[in-house]
């Protein structure tokens, strides 16, 4: 929590640059549907202009999910974190190439949107059980369960991309940076706006919960 909020004037600079389940069952088409452990989900913003330039602009960054590193040390602290981590998620992800893929993504992008990796770990165990066809009683989709509406607000109004590993993580996470500066740096109540349950503790408990278990 604190490292939030002493993150603020970082996240100023960001803006300026270019579930929740425990049971699944398959639709007919094989996509996952899930009874929800918390109810809500995300509502649509009257966003200001600039927050939805900025939004938009970090979305449409197709760069691939490649870390650089300033030193020798940071790097080999990014590689104990992606063996140690992968090790933990084994269990949910077997298949290796693409649990590496999935760290490597979730890693870039919770850095790129100024969040702890380990926080987007949580709110994905939260979210998804680390399902990426999930689909929520409500319509979210995959990893973070982002809701649709948010391809034609910031995207290209392609919800089928919202399946796309790195598209989704990107989506969530950006968009869970924009709530934590709506709240000023409180994570807390952020979360509960990701979820559409600003106010109630179930949601942001259990996904602080699942971010100490990753820390």
């Amino acid at each position: 929590m604190s490292t939030v909020s002493q993150g603020g004037r970082e996240r100023r600079r960001w803006w300026a640059r270019p579930l929740r389940w425990w049971h699944t069952a398959a639709f007919a088409t094989g996509v996952l549907c899930a009874p929800f452990g918390f109810a809500g989900n995300q509502k649509e913003e009257a966003l200001a202009d600039s927050v939805r330039l900025a939004l938009s602009n970090a979305i449409a960054d197709a760069r691939p999910p490649k870390p650089t590193f300033a030193n020798p040390a940071d790097r080999q602290r990014y590689e104990e974190w992606l063996a140690r981590t992968s090790e933990r998620l084994r269990r949910k992800l077997p298949d290796e190439q693409h649990r590496i893929e999935f760290l490597e993504t979730a890693w870039y992008e919770a850095r790129r949107a100024g969040l702890d990796p380990g926080l987007v770990l949580g709110l994905v165990q939260v979210e998804s059980a680390y399902r990426k066809y999930a689909i929520s009683i409500v319509g979210a989709r995959g990893y973070m369960q982002v809701m649709p509406f948010w391809t034609n607000v910031i995207g290209d109004r392609d919800r089928r991309k919202l399946f796309n590993m790195q598209t989704n993580l990107r989506y969530g996470c950006a968009i869970l940076r924009m709530y934590i500066d709506m709240e000023g740096g409180n994570l807390y109540l952020a979360l509960g706006r990701y979820n559409g349950s600003r106010g109630r503790p179930e949601y942001p408990n259990a996904v602080l919960k699942a971010w100490n278990n990753w820390k």
